[in-house]
């Protein structure tokens, strides 16, 4: 088995709370390609993670967190900014965020601070998220996207908090579209096609991704499961009945079991395939719904067999 290279943001969510009738935030730390690439490695996946985190002490926390969990993150760039916050409020355990920061320390990783020969080697790359609307990070990325070697993987990860105008919608549905054309899989959220779309619906939003050239589609669809399609068949699977207290992080938590899956067994072959791949990844997303707070919530496989039994 090789490894994945993930790219993108690592950041500190501030998680809206109550404690003894007051409000309260609870730190955490987050950002959809950082919980990628914990949510692979504590599946027993290898990651070079490649990401610019502020060079202060919320950067050294990040930091030191990866490195626990195992996270390569030689790749590391440290950035003389201070480390992006994202507040986060709930609706239920749907997280929405607000992001305070600028220039974004996520957003400074910068094409020459891409080994090519790291990415060339790795059997998967992941790229997506906000940190893409950024230069000069949205140049690293396509620099990375552009190796050949790896299977390609992509979210775009759609925050409405930082899409302003509709002018600011299509510049981003242009954007996550050039990635979409070479993907090998594309898995994005059904609030995601909501916004870049004008509300299509998972199914149409999957039609229209395959049509621009992706070989897999995966829609989350919240507790309803996730919109498997390929450009033979498609599949609704079912999520596994959980008692969700937090989602922050089960969008990602997704990706990292696919990319695990991917990283162990290649491209799956047909639709059957792909339905195995799901079905493990919605099993993991249901378990880290159970436990507050996105990336330290990610399952190893050990938890995984205890909550559900064996898994595909």
């Amino acid at each position: 088995m090789g490894y994945a290279v993930v790219l993108g943001e690592a950041l500190v969510d501030l998680l809206e709370t109550e404690r003894d009738g007051e409000l309260i935030y609870r730190q955490a730390i987050g950002g959809a390609p950082l919980n990628v690439a914990v949510g692979t490695t504590r599946l027993g996946g290898d990651v070079r993670y490649y990401g610019t985190l502020g060079n202060d002490t919320l950067g050294d926390r990040i930091a030191a967190f990866l490195r626990q969990l195992g996270v390569d993150s030689n790749n590391l760039t440290r950035v003389g900014v201070p480390t992006t916050l994202a507040v986060t409020t709930f609706d239920g355990a749907e997280p929405t965020f607000q992001f305070y920061g600028e220039p974004p320390s996520y957003s400074l990783l910068r094409p020459d601070n891409i080994d090519e020969s790291v990415v060339a080697a790795a059997d998967v790359v992941y790229a997506g998220s906000i940190s893409l609307m950024r230069k000069p990070f949205q140049d690293a990325a396509r620099k990375a996207w552009a190796i050949d070697g790896p299977l390609r993987v992509f979210d775009p990860n759609v925050r409405p908090k930082l899409l302003p105008d509709a002018a600011a919608v299509t510049a981003l549905r242009d954007l996550v579209e050039e990635f979409f054309a070479t993907a090998d899989l594309v898995k994005l959220s059904s609030a995601d096609a909501e916004v870049l779309w004008d509300g299509a619906g998972p199914a149409a939003a999957a039609d229209r991704i395959l049509k621009i050239g992706a070989r897999a589609v995966v829609v989350t669809c919240g507790a309803k499961g996730a919109y498997v399609a390929t450009p033979e068949a498609n599949v609704m699977l079912p999520a596994p009945a959980v008692s969700a207290v937090d989602a922050t992080g089960a969008g990602d938590s997704v990706m990292g079991a696919l990319i695990r899956r991917l990283l162990a067994d290649g491209v799956p072959a047909d639709l059957e395939g792909w339905q195995r791949y799901v079905r493990f990844a919605l099993a993991v997303a249901g378990l880290v719904c159970e436990s507050p707070g996105g990336a330290v919530a990610m399952p190893t496989n050990e938890e995984l067999t205890t909550r559900w039994g064996a898994l595909l």
